[in-house]
C-alpha cells in the first residue's frame, strides 16, 4: 500500500484510489498567508479590490480549466454542492480566491469518496480562507460531521500593522460519519501541576489529597458515619471501605477524610483544540528541510494518533517534503503521498531512505516518475523544469535558486547552474561545491566549455553535466582536458568535469566525488513507533 504518486492529485485520486479505502487524510494545500507571496484579491482583468490576501505565487487562476470545473460542480454536484458553489461565485466573483475554492471543492469531493465511514479529514489552512473552506466542507461532509476547528499557534508574536498579530493556523477536522475512530490524546501535566503532589507514602509514591465530601455538589451523596466521621460523602460506604483497605484515605488533623491521588496514576491533560506546545519549523529546527510549508512532525503525529490506529492507511494529497508520510511510517501506519513536483517526490524519497532505510521499488512504490529513457524524454517535452528537478534527484543534487514552489516557466537567472552538491573535505573542514547543469535538448562540446567556465568562476571543485541526449565524442574529449580535483582529505583524484546521460543514471551510474556529500544531510535514523527529531535534510 505504501506509495508515492507524482501528478495532479485530482487525477491520481480518480484513477488510483478506491472508494472508502482511506482511514485518515491530512492536506495542507498551497494557500497560506504566512508566506511572503503577495497576491491581490482581484479580478482576472487586473482590477484590484479593497481586500488583500496573500498566497503562493502560483496559486490557481481563473481560466478555462477553472470555468469547466465550476460548470462540472454546478451540473454534476449534489444540489447542496451546486447551490453552495454558485452562491460563492456570486459573492466573490471569478477571481483567484474563487478559482482556489473551485479547485479545492472538486478535490474535497474525491477525498470524501475515498474516505472510510470511520475515517477523518484534517484540512490545514489559515484564517484568510478557512471560513470559505468550512462552507465547502459543510456542503460535502455535512455540517453534522464537523468536529473541530483546531488552532495551532505557529509563531510567538507578530507586529502586524493596524490589526491583531496573526500567529495561528487553522486545522478543520471533519469525519465521514458520526462514528469516526478516536483515540484520546493526553499531554504531560505541567510542572506547576505536578508540584501539587508533595506528599509521600513510605514506598516513595507521591500524592496529593482530594475532597471526598459531596457538600455543595448537585445530585446529592451518601450520608453515613465512617471511623468516627459523619458527613455527606461522594462515594457509598462499600467504596469507602475499599479505598481504606487500599491505603487511599488520608485522615486529616482537623477530623476529616480525604482521598489520595497519586502522581504515577495520572493520564495527563486531555488535548484541547488550541495547540500551543508544538513549535513551527524555523531556521534552527533540527528537522528543517528548507521546504516553504513544512510542518512539524509532532503536529502530524498528534492528529494521526488521535484519529487512526496502527495499520490504518494515511493519505496526504499535497505531500510536500513528506512530513505526513514520515509521521505515518513512524507510527506504524500505511501511507500514500501525492505531489505535483518531482522535487517534492525526491525529498520524500530521501527522507524515507535516511530516516527508515526504505528504498523505492523494494519497500514502497513510486508511480508517475520516469522509469526509462522514453518516459524521461516525454517528461522533458511536457515540462522541462520538472524534468530538470527529476534529473537532479537522480544524483541527489539540490536545485539552485528554488525550493520547488516556483511556477514552471518563471525560472530566474541561474548563472549557468541548475543544481548544487556540497561536501566537506577532511583536510580543512571547509565546504566545497559540485555544480550541476541539466540539458534536455541538443548538446555540443561548447556546452562543456561553458560548464568549465562556470566551475572556474564559482571556484567549484567539480562540474557535472547531465544530458538527455548521449554525449558526443567531442564533449567527452573536452571534459577530459579539464583534469582532476585532488581531494587532500581523501587522497583521491576525481574528474573535474563529468558527463552523465540520463540512460547512464537510470542504469545506476554514480557520480565520482568525495564520499562526504552533504547536500541532503541524513535524517536521524528512526524505527517504527520510535519518536525522534528529524535531521536537516535540505542544506542551504
Amino acid at each position: 500500500m505504501n506509495t508515492l504518486y507524482y501528478g495532479d492529485n485530482l487525477r491520481i485520486l480518480k484513477d488510483y484510489i478506491q472508494t472508502e479505502s482511506i482511514d485518515f487524510i491530512y492536506l495542507d494545500p498551497p494557500f497560506n498567508s504566512n508566506r511572503n507571496y503577495n497576491v491581490l484579491f482581484k479580478e482576472e482583468s487586473g482590477k484590484e479590490a479593497e481586500a488583500q490576501i496573500t498566497a503562493f505565487e502560483d496559486t490557481w487562476h481563473w481560466n478555462q480549466d477553472t470555468e469547466k470545473t465550476y460548470q462540472d460542480l454546478i451540473t454534476d454536484g449534489t444540489p447542496g454542492i451546486s447551490s453552495m458553489i454558485n452562491a460563492l461565485r456570486q459573492a466573490i466573483g471569478p477571481n483567484q480566491m474563487m478559482a482556489y475554492l473551485v479547485m479545492m471543492a472538486i478535490r474535497l469531493i474525491e477525498l470524501h469518496r475515498v474516505l472510510k465511514p470511520t475515517g477523518s479529514l484534517y484540512l490545514h489552512c489559515d484564517p484568510t480562507a478557512s471560513h470559505y473552506l468550512k462552507i465547502i466542507l459543510d456542503s460535502i461532509f455535512g455540517s453534522e460531521n464537523y468536529r473541530n476547528e483546531i488552532i495551532w499557534k505557529r509563531t510567538t508574536a507578530h507586529n502586524d500593522p493596524k490589526r491583531w498579530g496573526n500567529v495561528h493556523d487553522v486545522l478543520l477536522y471533519y469525519s465521514k460519519t458520526d462514528a469516526p475512530k478516536w483515540n484520546q490524546v493526553f499531554l504531560d501535566h505541567t510542572e506547576h501541576h505536578k508540584a501539587r503532589f508533595n506528599k509521600t507514602d513510605p514506598d516513595g509514591r507521591l500524592w496529593t489529597d482530594g475532597d471526598l465530601t459531596a457538600k455543595g455538589l448537585s445530585g446529592g451523596g451518601y450520608t453515613y458515619e465512617y471511623r468516627g466521621f459523619t458527613s455527606l460523602w461522594r462515594v457509598p460506604l462499600e467504596t469507602m471501605k475499599r479505598l481504606d483497605a487500599e491505603n487511599r484515605l488520608h485522615f486529616t488533623k482537623t477530623g476529616g477524610i480525604r482521598i489520595k491521588r497519586y502522581l504515577d496514576e495520572l493520564q495527563g491533560t486531555i488535548v484541547q483544540d488550541v495547540i500551543t506546545d508544538i513549535f513551527p519549523i524555523n531556521s534552527q529546527a533540527a528537522e528543517r528541510l528548507g521546504y516553504p510549508t513544512q510542518k512539524p512532525v509532532a503536529l502530524l503525529e498528534r492528529i494521526i494518533q488521535a484519529s487512526s490506529n496502527p495499520g490504518d492507511v494515511v493519505l496526504d494529497p499535497f505531500g510536500g517534503c513528506g512530513t505526513t508520510i514520515s509521521a505515518a511510517q513512524n507510527l506504524g501506519r500505511e501511507w500514500i503521498g501525492i505531489d505535483i513536483t518531482h522535487l517534492a517526490i525526491a525529498l520524500q524519497k530521501y527522507r524515507l531512505a535516511d530516516a527508515y532505510g526504505l528504498q523505492p521499488g523494494k519497500d514502497y512504490k513510486v508511480i508517475g516518475e520516469p522509469e526509462d529513457f522514453a518516459s524521461a524524454k516525454q517528461l522533458s517535452i511536457e515540462d522541462r523544469y520538472q524534468f530538470q528537478w527529476w534529473a537532479l534527484s537522480l544524483i541527489k543534487a539540490r536545485p539552485f535558486g528554488t525550493t520547488g514552489q516556483t511556477k514552471a516557466g518563471k525560472k530566474g537567472s541561474d548563472k549557468g547552474i541548475d543544481g548544487i552538491i556540497s561536501f566537506i573535505d577532511e583536510a580543512n573542514g571547509k565546504a566545497k561545491t559540485i555544480l550541476v547543469q541539466v540539458k534536455s535538448g541538443h548538446v555540443k562540446a561548447g556546452d562543456i566549455r561553458d560548464l568549465r567556465g562556470v566551475v572556474d568562476r564559482e571556484s567549484a571543485a567539480i562540474g557535472l553535466f547531465v544530458t538527455l541526449e548521449e554525449p558526443t565524442r567531442e564533449m567527452i574529449k573536452e571534459a577530459s582536458t579539464a583534469g582532476f580535483y585532488h581531494s587532500p582529505g581523501w587522497g583521491n583524484d576525481y574528474p573535474k568535469i563529468q558527463i552523465f546521460s540520463i540512460a547512464d543514471l537510470l542504469a545506476g551510474a554514480e557520480v565520482k566525488r568525495p564520499p562526504e556529500a552533504i547536500t541532503f544531510k541524513q535524517a536521524k535514523r528512526q524505527g517504527s513507533n520510535q519518536k525522534g527529531d528529524q535531521a536537516d535534510l535540505f542544506s542551504e
